[in-house]
């Protein structure tokens, strides 16, 4: 992981999925290529996953003293913990440095995740009398019914679906490779995507085993993915700011919330550490203090 790669995607975010403005998006973007320069001038080139919170309360420190307004100060402080929620959340670390940097208390990070009725609006606003309508379909259903990272579902490769079996072989993070399950609606979805629609694609040589492609017959890029998102959930009239990897985590908290086993999330998502999966269960422990709360007898107001 480098500081350009991931200053790059913090930028796309920012752009698609919170449609900052030119100005806003420029500072957010020059601040954390000034924390870049920082790490690779006085911290001996170190990257953006292994920075620490005393890192970067040394760096505030050394810039609160070149006598920069208030304003600025809090505005490199927003762009910092941005630019690491950002990384939490797009699972490049298991921590977020920045999140003690305005107090002493820990803050939660917690995904955002769609309802089932919100998953069937969007899908439901698919056009799928067209091709591009049910590639789009194939695409959501993959993101939701595999739990994949948009990365992942970029690079799959036709190669790599065992229809037989009925799993999906992805490789992940690090080059990590783990296996999928294929639930039978999903796995028939992607059968009628490849012989009914890709098979009429134009496909570039370089990307014959890919299996989504964009209209010149190459992979697509994660941004189309967005954009594909972004529209489809506007139609569907969504409120929420969601992108592709918040199919992923809907994956992750409706396995949980019908009895799934962490240990199996944790391997479904290709998790190294058992700590990344652990969010989940804060969802499903709010969800049983609001069960407690409205039906526990203890809870219900003492009446003479």
């Amino acid at each position: 992981m480098t500081w350009d790669e991931k200053i790059k995607d913090f930028e796309i975010f920012l752009r698609f999925e919170r449609n900052f403005s030119e100005n806003t998006l420029d500072a957010y973007i020059r601040d954390i290529k000034k924390l870049k320069e920082y790490a690779e001038g006085d911290l001996e080139n170190m990257g953006p996953d292994s920075i620490d919170y005393e890192n970067l309360q040394e760096y505030i420190f050394n810039l609160s003293k070149q006598k920069f307004s208030e304003r600025s100060q809090a505005r490199w402080i927003s762009s910092i913990k941005a630019f690491f929620k950002f990384l939490l959340e797009d699972e490049c670390r298991e921590d977020n440095p920045a999140s003690l940097l305005e107090g002493p208390k820990l803050g939660l990070y917690l995904p955002d995740t769609l309802s089932l009725t919100d998953i069937n609006k969007i899908i439901g606003a698919i056009e799928i009398s067209t091709d591009l309508g049910k590639r789009n379909q194939c695409i959501i259903e993959v993101l939701y019914g595999c739990g994949l990272r948009v990365s992942e579902l970029i690079d799959l490769k036709i190669s790599n679906i065992n229809f037989k079996e009925q799993y999906i072989k992805v490789v992940g993070k690090g080059n990590k490779v783990r296996f999928v399950p294929l639930a039978d609606y999903t796995a028939e979805l992607i059968k009628c995507y490849i012989n009914d629609i890709r098979s009429k694609s134009k496909v570039n040589r370089k990307h014959e085993d890919t299996l989504f492609l964009n209209s010149r017959g190459t992979s697509m890029s994660r941004v189309i993915v967005f954009l594909i998102i972004k529209e489809l959930t506007d139609k569907a009239g969504v409120s929420k700011k969601i992108s592709p990897h918040t199919f992923r985590h809907s994956f992750a908290t409706h396995l949980l919330q019908n009895g799934a086993d962490l240990r199996f999330i944790q391997e479904m998502l290709g998790h190294s550490s058992i700590t990344t999966t652990q969010v989940y269960t804060h969802l499903k422990t709010e969800e049983l203090r609001d069960v407690i709360l409205t039906y526990h007898p203890r809870n219900a107001k003492i009446t003479q």
